[in-house]
């Protein structure tokens, strides 16, 4: 199905189970301990042997030697696997450094070496036996001391480097109210509780993996060209996901070590990384150095606005594409946008929740309110008055729909906004310095294929099938939901298989593209079902009424067992776009407030209260969409007051690579949260009407919670995380 014109009444628009609040379908599963993840699929091949991974010691260099005598004769050991001896191996392109690294090192814990035992203990103590001779090497591990060096990447994602409409310097130069400052944003790492783990096993020339990946396409793709096999001989399965935030996007080390292990071994392997190898191995979120600049009339109009933006990443790595909302958030005439990219030797920066945005976000709406602070301007009303619905670098193009004022405004009123003092360090409460803070949160709606394959049985059920993720989104019921409405039948009558390269090409999980593409796949899907079942019954397909577990057409109504007969009938269909994201700019929007309290003595940061206000197309499943924005608003807070991953930047690595070090939110951090949507539907987007949500929820976040800060103690922190050391000495006197 090609989706070219806007949507119309279509039988989504009921809404007798797409658009309820619904509890997971799998949710039981999950509660039981019964959801059959990567690492514990004991059910699906026998004798599995455990690797245990083996990461580089150093951050940049090379491998002189490698002596293996100790490690082979230690108790249970089956086979060691390095560079050495897996045999040549392909580097595929969505993967810029090498996952087994030898002789060369790109980074610090790339993985040179995998031990495969009986048991896991004995993997791991034999790895500890792997001695391994470096050369150390002249490594990059700074990004401020590599600025100077950097380049114009040239993005593969995110659009072009640099933009420009207007004159963006001589107005800014000529602008009677000028705001010129520079933020910086840390390292940060995914943290999600299930490693990357994979367990892998051979049968002739065919490999099979069962893994914890949210891109199964991707995945099965990427490592066929590694090893250099056939695509068709590579079968990835993960149907279960504990978490992937952007971090199992792409192939990592476990896939790939345990399928060279598996062969070596010629037994099953699983393959878990350990968990400072989950910092430093695989992929996170990079540091940005990010200056803004904007000039404004008198009357609080933006004239000029330019972001400039400096990320580093490995060789061939990409840019964090952190200037993405500023080209598309707020109006001014003239505009400039780019960005730089320092080649460091640290492990691959790449896609963490909200790639680009929420590090743009975490600068571009401090920005703004200090904007707001010089006009003596209520910071909402700012940005009401920038407001802009169309595209500001291209203009002809209006947005499918932009409710952000609306966001502004509903959430101000829900807030209390009206209480806040717009006096800095004026409130308290007890020993606390009390302050409010909002920002605006954007992300783009993104577009792209997906497939499904729907099957109904001679029972009356209805079976989907597509290589779709669940990373705890909650995709088994919303693509549910969505073959239920299509079909006439209820929830419980409907089953739904994701995660396996055998089934149908879907959109995957990422970029939050995954909820309105994978269902609008399988209302394609079900399109082609009605179909079939019409003709077979000789109705008019465009009048046949699906409901109530039957089929109706004029005076005629056959149930859809019936119907399907004892053979059951099948349809398989994928959803393509035309040119209506290129004629209208689709994108989500919303507003987060914070509240926040102070310790007047101690600087030590309470969140006290937040609120976010969305407006993201039909939400699909209000119970899931929720969870999923109150999800991203709490790593909002984990971004904005303590994740950072500190750089050791003599030898390259993250220091602080577990648990413990590397600090993250937890229930005491967060008491009270809220969120509402706005009613919308977008029939620019799909037939689902639907967009993203899952990353707008984290977009701004973090600005809010430093615009609060700021409010309740008078001090801008624009050098993210917000931690205690950099307000103590900056406390106002009355405290």
């Amino acid at each position: 199905m090609r989706f070219e014109h806007p949507a119309t009444f279509n039988p989504i628009d009921q809404l007798k189970v797409v658009g309820r609040p619904t509890s997971r379908i799998e949710g039981p599963l999950k509660t039981t301990g019964t959801a059959p993840y990567a690492y514990e699929r004991h059910d699906v091949v026998t004798e599995q042997a455990y690797g245990y991974v083996v990461g580089s010691a150093i951050g940049k260099g090379r491998i002189n030697a490698i002596d293996l005598a100790a490690a082979k004769a230690a108790p249970g050991v089956l086979a060691i696997v390095t560079a050495g001896n897996a045999g040549k191996l392909d580097k595929a392109e969505r993967n810029p450094a090498p996952l087994l690294g030898g002789p060369e090192i790109a980074h610090y814990h790339q993985a040179v070496a995998v031990v495969v035992a009986e048991t896991f203990e004995q993997a791991r103590a034999a790895a500890q036996l792997v001695r391994v001779d470096y050369a150390p090497g002249d490594g990059r591990f700074d990004l401020a001391a590599s600025r100077d060096k950097a380049f114009t990447p040239d993005p593969k994602i995110g659009g072009p480097a640099d933009t420009a409409v207007g004159d963006f310097a001589a107005t800014f130069a000529a602008a009677p109210v000028q705001l010129d400052a520079t933020y910086t944003t840390p390292d940060q790492g995914h943290a999600m509780i299930e490693p990357h783990a994979s367990i892998a096993a051979w049968e002739g020339d065919g490999l099979t993996v069962w893994t914890s990946n949210q891109m199964i396409a991707w995945g099965a793709t990427d490592l066929a060209k590694t090893l250099g096999i056939p695509k068709e001989n590579v079968r990835l399965i993960s149907p279960y996901i504990g978490g992937g935030f952007g971090g199992k996007l792409f192939l990592r080390a476990d896939v790939l070590l345990a399928a060279l292990g598996a062969r070596a071994a010629a037994r099953p392997v699983k393959v878990a990384l350990q968990r400072p190898l989950m910092f430093n191995n695989t992929t996170h979120r990079p540091a940005t150095i990010q200056r803004i600049r904007i000039g404004a009339d008198r009357d609080g109009k933006i004239s000029a606005i330019g972001h400039e933006s400096w990320s580093g990443n490995v060789k061939d790595g990409e840019p964090e594409v952190t200037v993405n909302q500023t080209r598309l958030l707020y109006a001014g005439a003239n505009r400039m946008t780019a960005m730089r990219l320092s080649e460091l030797d640290l492990a691959e920066g790449n896609a963490m929740r909200a790639p680009g945005e929420a590090s743009g976000m975490m600068a571009l709406e401090i920005a703004i309110d200090e904007l707001a602070e010089k006009f003596g301007m209520d910071p909402i009303e700012l940005r009401i008055k920038n407001d802009t619905q169309v595209d500001p670098e291209h203009p002809e193009r209006p947005f499918s729909k932009r409710q952000l004022v609306e966001c502004l405004r509903e959430g101000a009123t829900r807030f209390g906004w009206s209480r806040r003092n717009p006096q800095t360090g004026k409130v308290r409460d007890g020993r606390f310095l009390v302050g409010f803070g909002v920002a605006a949160a954007f992300r783009n709606n993104l577009l792209t294929k997906s497939a499904a394959r729907v099957r109904l049985d001679r029972d009356g059920r209805v079976t989907v099938e597509t290589d779709m993720t669940d990373i705890g989104t909650g995709s088994y019921t919303i693509i549910g939901q969505t073959a239920a409405e299509m079909m006439g039948v209820p929830l419980d009558k409907v089953v739904v298989r994701l995660g396996d390269s055998d089934f149908p090409v879907s959109c995957g999980s990422g970029g939050q593209w995954g909820g309105n593409n994978s269902t609008a796949g399988v209302y394609a899907a079900c399109v082609k079902l009605r179909e079939a079942i019409a003709q077979k019954l000789g109705f008019n397909s465009a009048e046949a009424v699906f409901a109530d577990d039957v089929v109706r057409s004029g005076n005629r109504s056959v149930a859809l067992a019936q119907a399907a007969g004892n053979d059951g009938i099948t349809a398989e269909d994928a959803i393509e776009y035309g040119d209506l994201a290129k004629t209208y700019q689709q994108s989500t929007f919303g507003a987060h407030f914070v509240e926040v309290g102070v310790d007047a003595d101690t600087a030590e940061v309470r969140v006290r209260r937040m609120l976010a206000v969305c407006a993201a197309g039909r939400i699909l499943n209000p119970t899931a969409a929720r969870s999923q924005v109150i999800g991203a608003m709490t790593m909002g807070v984990g971004a904005a007051l303590m994740e950072d991953l500190v750089v050791d930047k003599r030898h390259g690595f993250f220091v602080n690579h577990d648990l413990a070090g590397y600090e993250v939110p937890v229930h005491a951090d967060i008491p009270h949260q809220d969120m509402f949507f706005l009613d919308e539907t977008d029939p620019m987007s799909s037939p689902m009407k639907a967009k993203g949500v899952a990353e707008l929820g984290i977009c701004g976040v973090a600005a809010a919670v430093a615009n609060a800060v700021y409010n309740a103690t008078g001090v801008r922190v624009r050098d993210y995380p917000i931690t205690l050391d950099k307000l103590l000495d900056r406390m106002p006197d009355a405290a």
